[in-house]
């Protein structure tokens, strides 16, 4: 299934892609898939957000390119962060760079939509609880970062995490390639089979100390590459099978 979330004039509702169109649903498609009736073109749906979360769970330097890049090697287990859901920004939505921002970078990542409850879930299992895969844009303000030698205030600023255009469950995440262009131009190039930590234990691992909820998102994490934006330019991360997400810098 490719499921997206459009905007309609009575409210934001779930889909299911078809073909060209989109048949609307009545709720999430969490449990089971509730059709309405509804069917839409998609070439004139607005795309939102294809996930309503309760929390976006992050992984740093989870590819061991990237983590040398960051000056250090690469860690011995999962290092976590969250984004605030302010953050959360549509495909083709606007990332505003603050003044204040000396440099705004992209990272491009496949992101995990969760389908139900998750505490001390083990590996073998984690398909159980994922409703598919997406493209991720983890928008960092680096020099913030620097400054501040921990990562809320420079990754959790207004539409710092562009997400979708949709979520599919007709993927292996353990063989996809991922890139990032920035206006048109090849800056990221990475598969998720060098992840440090697969998503079986990733997800394993984060349930031991919270609970995913249906709707969440977990970002497994950037390739080398990272590069900064500034205003004026397009960003587009793509992942095989998924699709391509793109956002304008402003």
């Amino acid at each position: 299934m490719r499921y997206v979330r459009i905007d309609r004039p009575e409210g934001p509702c779930w889909g299911v892609i078809k073909g060209e169109d989109v048949l609307t649903l009545t709720k999430p498609p969490y449990e089971k898939l509730d059709y309405d009736g509804g069917k839409l073109p998609l070439r004139q749906c607005r795309l939102l957000a294809p996930c309503e979360p309760t929390k976006i769970v992050c992984v740093g330097k989870n590819y061991a390119d990237h983590a040398r890049e960051m000056g250090g090697d690469p860690p011995g287990h999962p290092i976590l962060f969250l984004k605030g859901l302010n953050t959360l920004n549509r495909p083709d939505g606007a990332v505003h760079a603050p003044e204040f921002v000396g440099r705004l970078d992209y990272e491009g990542e496949l992101a995990i939509v969760i389908r139900r409850r998750a505490k001390d879930i083990k590996a073998k299992d984690f398909s159980n609880y994922v409703l598919g895969y997406t493209c991720l844009n983890d928008v960092t303000a680096r020099d913030v970062q620097q400054q501040d030698g921990q990562w809320t205030r420079a990754k959790s600023m207004d539409g710092f995490c562009p997400i979708g255009p949709l979520v599919t469950d007709e993927v292996d995440p353990a063989e996809l390639l991922l890139t990032t262009r920035l206006n048109g131009k090849l800056v990221q190039q990475g598969r998720t089979v060098d992840l440090l930590t697969p998503i079986p234990q990733l997800l394993e691992f984060i349930t031991t100390v919270m609970t995913l909820e249906p709707g969440d998102v977990v970002a497994t994490g950037t390739p080398s590459g990272i590069g900064p934006m500034i205003p004026g330019d397009g960003v587009e991360v793509a992942i095989e099978g998924i699709g391509v997400l793109k956002n304008r810098v402003i």
